[in-house]
Order: C-alpha cells, then sequence, then structure tokens
C-alpha cells in the first residue's frame, strides 16, 4: 500500500491507521456473519459516501476480500503446546458480599511458527463453561478424525 503512485501524496502514518481500520472492519464483518445491510448501515453512520459504500460492499460480497485480509495479518495461528489449571474459589466479591462461588482458572500454553513469543493465553471460567469448552473440544477432534479417514 505505501508503494502505490497514488497514494504517495498521503501521510504513511495515516495510510497505516486507515487500512487497519479498514481490515479490523473487514474482519469483524466476516467474523459476525454480517449483511450488506448491516455493513452499508455501519459505513454510513462513518460517514461514508454512497458511492464508496457500494463499491466496499460489492467487494465484501465477493468473500475474497474476507480471505484476503485474514491471511495478510502476518501471525500464524498458535498451537497449544499444554494446559494446565486450578481451582479458584470466589468468598466475597468486590462489595464484601460473600458469594462462595468456584472457578477454574485455565492457562494455554502457546506457540507459533513465525518467530515472535507469545505470552500464555489464560482465562478463567465455571464448571458449566468448562464443561462446555470440553465438549467442543471433542467434537472437534472426532470431525478431525472423520476428516483424515476419508
Amino acid at each position: 500500500i505505501l508503494d502505490d503512485p497514488d497514494l504517495k501524496d498521503i501521510d504513511p502514518t495515516v495510510l497505516k491507521h486507515c487500512h487497519a481500520a479498514a481490515a479490523t472492519c473487514i474482519l469483524e464483518a466476516g467474523k459476525q456473519k454480517a449483511d450488506i445491510s448491516a455493513i452499508s448501515a455501519c459505513l454510513e453512520d462513518c460517514k461514508l459516501d454512497k458511492e464508496r459504500i457500494e463499491q466496499f460492499c460489492t467487494e465484501y460480497q465477493r468473500r475474497e476480500l474476507v480471505t484476503v485480509v485474514s491471511f495478510s495479518i502476518g501471525r500464524s495461528p498458535l498451537h497449544i503446546t499444554d494446559v494446565s489449571w486450578r481451582l479458584e474459589y470466589q468468598i466475597k466479591n468486590n462489595q464484601l458480599h460473600k458469594t462462595y462461588q468456584p472457578s477454574y482458572l485455565v492457562t494455554l500454553n502457546v506457540e507459533s511458527n513465525d518467530s515472535g513469543s507469545h505470552p500464555d493465553v489464560s482465562f478463567s471460567c465455571t464448571m458449566e463453561q468448562l464443561q462446555d469448552l470440553v465438549g467442543k473440544l471433542k467434537d472437534a477432534a472426532k470431525s478431525l478424525e472423520r476428516a483424515t479417514q476419508m
């Protein structure tokens, strides 16, 4: 983008911010499975003119745009190498009311193919949320097993 002769008069910092904003918009729209009317309404709220909105929506409908943007981010997916957990028992909340709520603190050790270091991913969840996560992981493992058998 910085090498495009049509954009040479624009400050590179502003250009990078615009590119990041557009990429974020595309990725979020793809993640939310937003339809064209929702995207158009959002872009109208951002004061874009109708011609640019139509051009953006036309490109977005091809769905190639979401794929191109997601692969141009430059990070390879993280791989979980280990998991650790511990049981946390919350006795009181911030207002000093007794709660007695057990929860699990889960830490996923991750690594990536690129050279950058990645911090471990940590989250807290209830027993029901942890059971849901385990169920989804089992479903994913079964799907992968079926796909490799074909």
